[in-house]
């Protein structure tokens, strides 16, 4: 008991750093009283605390550091980049215009709001169904749905629009939504139907041919040109957008947008009803607020596929 107390006032009142100045003779004091077993335990504890201790920079283990990508963020991704747009119309006019002129016409064009893209997957349907129509919201579901439009709801937030993939599942869950939400708008879109993207890396064991990845890819890839792109200079004010879709889709978007690899869109995972978060400022920078977020949802209501 008094090798117990010792140590617990040494973690406790002196910190980790305390503990593992600790000698491994002064531990053989403390534990020589244990069997083999358990003073072999007591070691394991004091190994992984070391191991958690940050590792002291030196000469010696510089190459630890991790050296940068050398992948630039590309500004003008959405081909809305103010400058970019300008070189453009100028080359295209061959027009000749004085510095000034050319500082007024670009204060002219650059966005000032911000858009949030808030990005909800459907909720869970029933998976025995032989096409589409069959593939209806389960009564967890419509739960899930419920619960998701709530915490909309709740984040007090002035929505814009409310957009959602034709297929069924979406559309029963953005009808869900938008009966919490009466006052926004609501309209569908084809672009926004589930589909694979692209082949992903690693590769995974069920094959597509490369007709699958090649036709949704590029509907997908439209659908984010579509949604995914800084504020017009027309849009005075930040706006909230709804798009409900499916994982896929939104797993794409995050990459592209945060111009990650897109073939890295496999390796997240979003339960059903989730909610992700897409910021797009003026400038251009994107930044992920939330990504398959269901917190709102009690444990036993959580799905995935």
């Amino acid at each position: 008991m008094a090798s117990r107390r010792a140590l617990k006032m040494i973690f406790g009142v002196a910190g980790g750093s305390a503990a593992l100045a600790v000698t491994a003779a002064g531990l053989r004091g403390h534990l020589g009283n244990v069997g083999e077993d358990q003073r072999r335990n007591s070691w394991n504890i004091f190994t992984a605390l070391g191991a958690a201790q940050p590792h002291p920079w030196s000469p010696e283990n510089q190459h630890l550091t991790v050296a940068p990508s050398g992948n630039d963020w590309d500004i003008n991704w959405d081909k809305r980049d103010p400058v970019a747009v300008l070189n453009s119309k100028m080359k295209r006019e061959k027009a000749v215009s004085n510095t000034e002129d050319q500082t007024t016409e670009l204060q002219n064009n650059k966005p000032r709001a911000t858009r949030h893209i808030i990005l909800i997957r459907h909720s869970q349907y029933n998976q025995k169904g032989s096409d589409d129509k069959e593939r209806f919201l389960t009564s967890l579901g419509r739960e899930q749905a419920q619960l998701t439009a709530q915490r909309l709801a709740a984040l007090g937030l002035k929505y814009d629009i409310l957009i959602h993939s034709t297929m069924t599942r979406a559309t029963e869950t953005a009808d869900i939504i938008g009966k919490h939400l009466p006052e926004v708008k609501k309209m569908s879109c084809d672009l926004l139907r589930e589909g694979s993207p692209v082949e992903p890396v690693p590769r995974i064991g069920q094959w597509r041919p490369e007709s699958v990845y090649h036709e949704d890819g590029a509907r997908i890839e439209a659908a984010f040109r579509r949604y995914i792109h800084r504020a017009d200079v027309t849009q005075k004010q930040d706006s909230y957008e709804i798009i409900v879709c499916h994982a896929n889709v939104i797993r794409y978007f995050v990459c592209r947008a945060l111009q990650f690899p897109p073939e890295g869109w496999l390796r997240m995972g979003l339960n059903n009803g989730s909610i992700t978060w897409l910021t797009i400022r003026p400038s251009g920078r994107v930044g992920l607020r939330m990504l398959g977020d269901s917190g709102f949802m009690p444990p036993e209501k959580l799905t995935r596929s």
